[in-house]
């Protein structure tokens, strides 16, 4: 049997190799590096991860980016390929319920008339010939573009208040659908019409995006272009479509506002330009009634038939 020495020196051992364990354990990481080592292991790992999440974040953002370009980028290839526009459409433009043979017959009509008035009027046939050819092409599609900028200017009146109840009834919970539907009941032409084509092709079960390309073409106007532009973006990457849709809506009235205040600044200019280009034939019809002899060589000499012409052109 082991002496009580014995017992408590291997005691005594014991428990130094238990101290030395434990020591080893804790230090050890300090001494070696290994504690540093983990340390910035972790701190990699978390920094990938930051970065992760941070790409994560960012590319809705850059998906939802680049889905806006391309679509600007769509609308503005469409509007660029349609550079001349067919008689169809001016028609359309202008509101007028006619067929481009119907036009052509009026303008014809209206050439042979004007022409043959000039003859009556003891004017020379060459005279007259211009003047079936000024009445006959370029009177008609003169009226048919001053119709089409007045319908535009009326549009333009009513387009931000057909937004204001855009903005109005989806702030309320109503579908962009019966906000369309409310305008092209109760809102005044030409905007009603617009409206009600648009809504028209919906019913149909037509694309939002084509009805929106052909009221482009009916409207060539940069409102429609801003309001068509704002409805895509948000049918395809969401968003807050009342809020977009009020700023539009302010930015169309200050554009509005800036128009009017340039028409008022250069209404003086304008005044005085058309004083100064009807003189001449203001002048020329007074000398014409007071001495027709003095002027009637215009029409009856081939010299004046020439001024004419050159005036003409």
């Amino acid at each position: 049997m082991p002496s009580p020495e014995f017992v408590q020196l291997a005691a005594m051992m014991l428990a130094g190799v238990a101290v030395g364990g434990v020591v080893y354990v804790l230090v050890m990481p300090f001494v070696s590096g290994q504690r540093r080592a983990n340390k910035r292991v972790a701190s990699v790992a978390q920094g990938q991860t930051k970065v992760r999440t941070r790409l994560a974040l960012q590319q809705p953002l850059q998906m939802r980016r680049q889905q806006v370009q391309d679509s600007i980028k769509d609308i503005e290839a469409k509007q660029k390929a349609r550079k001349r526009v067919p008689l169809r459409i001016k028609l359309t433009r202008a509101g007028l319920r006619l067929k481009p043979r119907t036009f052509y017959l009026l303008s014809l009509a209206a050439g042979v008339f004007g022409g043959f008035i000039v003859l009556i009027t003891g004017s020379s046939p060459i005279v007259s010939l211009l003047a079936a050819f000024a009445c006959g092409l370029g009177l008609p599609r003169f009226i048919l573009s001053r119709v089409i900028k007045r319908r535009q200017a009326k549009f333009l009146i009513e387009f931000a208040n057909a937004i204001d109840i855009i903005v109005r009834g989806v702030k309320s919970g109503l579908p962009l659908s019966d906000c369309l539907q409310i305008i092209a009941a109760e809102a005044p032409e030409p905007v009603r019409g617009e409206f009600v084509d648009l809504v028209e092709q919906q019913k149909v079960g037509g694309p939002l995006s084509r009805a929106f390309e052909r009221m482009s073409e009916r409207m060539p106007l940069q409102e429609v272009n801003f309001f068509a532009i704002v409805i895509a973006i948000q049918a395809q990457t969401g968003g807050n479509l009342a809020e977009a849709l009020g700023n539009l809506s302010s930015v169309l009235r200050d554009r509005y506002r800036l128009q009017a205040k340039v028409r008022a600044f250069s209404a003086e200019a304008k005044a005085s330009a058309m004083i100064i280009g009807s003189l001449p034939p203001c002048v020329m019809l007074m000398v014409y009634l007071t001495s027709p002899d003095y002027i009637s060589l215009l029409f009856s000499e081939k010299l004046g038939n020439v001024m004419l012409m050159a005036s003409a052109v």
